[in-house]
């Protein structure tokens, strides 16, 4: 006989649910119904469950408020079978998207708090609301005819990157009754992540951003004729800032709202141009920076081919719709990541920049980033520059470690609120002469919330005087902490950026990775003065596939200790980090081209309580890699050592000689009365 269906309970769910709502005299709405047009844009605009665009319909959905006038969109999913709630991944967490970032429609589709999820993101990404609630419902019947039902409800937000994080168990949903509420919001504001959990959702979401870029450069690459490298990058971050928005001052740009209109004054780029402006104004970015920005990204956006109107559709619209749809979920969620660092790599990554004389522009992986900052000891208090600016990734890196310390030593949220300020406005200064990765900077920092204020558009070299470039145009910049990752092609394989820049400041100290030829001779001249007014403390050796894809030269990142010279007898610590526990492939269509295949990130720590303390801290590493020894200031070409080998033989060397030589000596005699026997028997 065939097995008989189990029948979904569906309806008798969602009549028993849609009762609550009623009794709790909430004004809810239904699958068809309207809640707000910008959460109905939303929904329609958003990957629907099935795959295909549009045609989001949660069960119900309404909109409360909390005590501080906050709206907090509810969406609720209903399903009618024992185990269809949620769909988790190996890490617990909502499993909506597959390894190389496509949307899982099966389970976003079967799950109630999957699809709940799902909506949450649509929100995310294409409205200013930035905290939802999802709920899921589902349920069976048991032996007897009672329903049985279960209920998931999850906080999705910027703050857990829009992933979301269950909030407790419930049996019912009167937390949402007015008169509860207000404890359950607060609640979820109670709600913490791990560091752990936030190194590994950043690690996933980075995972994403990486593919949702390759995706997006290709379509514009292929489809989209006419346009420059720097186009490309220009129209990126043109869309991405005036889809930002000001809360309550600046509303983010729409897809509707370019109508690909040939009246003069109000064509789409007319309408970008008047939203950027319009955003940065509020900023308070300096007026001269701002003009700059502004004709920058206009040069692109008033051109007339891609103003020009096609099937009644602009090339710039089409552009933009690409970009809002496939990267606005990803800044848009506060993601602490050097988001344009990847954008620039995998955008000329395809456009052949590779070839050209900017070879050298090659961007510091997120990781290394990080590295760097923690071997220039960045605190809350640092004053930090980088000469050789790039994406702004280094800089990103160091605000964050910044941020964080001022989070963990500051328990006041006004004196927080001060300290956060002031970093992003006074403690970082970067420095970059291409026009168009200098955009890239200024987007990464804004993206970032934003640390552009003193984002200089200028030669280090020849045209800055250590002093801030906009505001306080007569001071010094105080700088404690350089990191740089300096275009090799310059003198002394960059050595140049480090000289300059280390005689600028009084204290402090330096991380910088560069070509190992540059600690073996090809920036003498430039190593012995820096060695006259700053202690090299370490020399490392980085592993030869760090820039895998984008080059293949040998690494070492040197550290400083600045405003002291140094000494013949000073200790360097050099240290052989070229198995630092990560395997890298270089492959286009891999879900993941770096993994963590030997406590890397246990590799990465010691490596800086090494350099900081000594080999008191040796316990991945052994004095193989580790060795102490000294430099000569008159040399300028001794900074890459490594451990001496020891040649000399011990006793055991001999005794293990003798071994097995009277082994070996054994065997032959054996074999050989082997094979007389054998002879004699035939």
């Amino acid at each position: 006989m065939a097995k008989n269906k189990i029948q979904s309970i569906e309806p008798i769910i969602a009549d028993m649910v849609n009762g609550w709502l009623k009794d709790y005299k909430l004004d809810y709405k239904l699958e068809q119904e309207s809640l707000n047009t910008e959460i109905d844009k939303a929904l329609n605009e958003y990957y629907s469950k099935n795959g295909g665009n549009g045609g989001n319909r949660p069960d119900a959905k309404l909109l409360l408020q909390d005590k501080d006038m906050k709206d907090y969109p509810i969406l609720i999913e209903y399903k009618g079978y024992k185990d269809k709630l949620v769909k988790l991944d190996a890490n617990g967490r909502v499993n909506n998207r597959t390894a190389k970032n496509e949307l899982l429609f099966t389970n976003i589709n079967s799950y109630a708090v999957n699809g709940a999820v799902h909506y949450a993101n649509a929100i995310l990404q294409y409205t200013s609301y930035t905290d939802i609630i999802s709920i899921g419902v589902t349920g069976y019947k048991d032996e007897t005819g009672n329903v049985k039902y279960f209920i998931g409800v999850y906080y999705v937000s910027n703050k857990n990157f829009g992933i979301g994080q269950k909030v407790d168990e419930y049996t019912d949903l009167s937390f949402l009754k007015k008169e509860n509420f207000d404890k359950f919001i607060e609640k979820i504001n109670n709600l913490q992540l791990t560091q752990d959990e936030i190194d590994k959702l950043k690690e996933k979401r980075e995972k994403e951003i990486e593919t949702s870029l390759k995706n997006l450069n290709n379509d514009i690459y292929q489809n989209e004729k006419g346009l420059s490298e720097s186009d490309r990058v220009y129209l990126v971050a043109a869309s991405i800032i005036a889809t930002i928005g000001v809360p309550k001052k600046v509303s983010p740009l729409k897809k509707e709202d370019l109508r690909s209109s040939i009246e003069e004054g109000n064509t789409d780029g007319d309408i970008m141009v008047r939203k950027i402006r319009a955003f940065l104004n509020e900023k308070n970015i300096p007026n001269e920076k701002k003009e700059l920005i502004i004709r920058t990204l206009q040069n692109t956006l008033n051109t007339e081919n891609i103003n020009k109107v096609d099937n009644g559709e602009s090339q710039l619209k089409r552009v933009f719709t690409k970009i809002v749809d496939d990267l606005g979920i990803y800044y848009k969620i506060g993601l602490s990541t050097d988001f344009t660092g990847k954008l620039f790599n995998e955008m000329y990554s395809w456009l052949g920049f590779s070839q050209d004389k900017l070879n050298d522009v090659v961007l510091t992986p997120t990781y290394v980033a990080s590295l760097l900052v923690k071997l220039a000891r960045v605190d809350k208090d640092s004053y930090v520059w980088d000469f050789a600016t790039g994406s702004a990734g280094l800089l990103v890196a160091a605000m964050n470690e910044m941020l964080n310390d001022a989070k963990d030593k500051i328990k006041s949220p006004e004196k927080l609120a001060n300290k956060t300020a002031e970093i992003k406005a006074k403690q970082l200064l970067g420095l970059e002469i291409l026009p168009s990765i200098y955009m890239l900077a200024i987007l990464n920092m804004i993206l970032m919330g934003d640390g552009s204020s003193n984002i200089l558009n200028k030669d280090s070299l020849n045209d800055f005087n250590g002093k801030y470039g906009f505001e306080d145009t007569d001071k010094k910049f105080p700088a404690t902490a350089f990191v740089l990752n300096p275009p090799y092609s310059t003198t002394g394989n960059g050595m140049v950026f480090v000289e300059k820049a280390l005689s600028m400041m009084d204290k402090g100290y330096a991380a910088i990775i560069i070509q190992n030829s540059a600690g073996s001779g090809k920036a003498i001249s430039y190593n012995k003065e820096i060695l006259k007014h700053s202690t090299l403390l370490a020399s490392i050796k980085m592993p030869i596939d760090l820039f895998i894809g984008k080059s293949s030269v040998q690494t070492y990142i040197y550290v400083f200790r600045v405003g002291e010279a140094h000494q013949n007898d000073d200790i360097v610590k050099f240290i052989d980090f070229t198995h630092d526990g990560y395997t890298r492939t270089n492959r286009k269509k891999a879900s993941n081209n770096l993994r963590d295949t030997d406590n890397a990130k246990g590799r990465y720590q010691e490596l800086v309580e090494l350099v900081r303390f000594g080999k008191s801290k040796l316990n991945i590493f052994t004095e193989k890699e580790y060795y102490e020894g000294t430099i000569d200031i008159n040399n300028g070409a001794d900074w890459n050592q490594s451990a001496p080998i020891d040649t000399k033989p011990t006793f055991g060397d001999f005794r293990k000689t003798v071994s097995d030589y009277l082994t070996w000596e054994i065997s032959t005699l054996l074999k050989n009365d082997t094979e007389d026997d054998n002879c004699l028997g035939k």
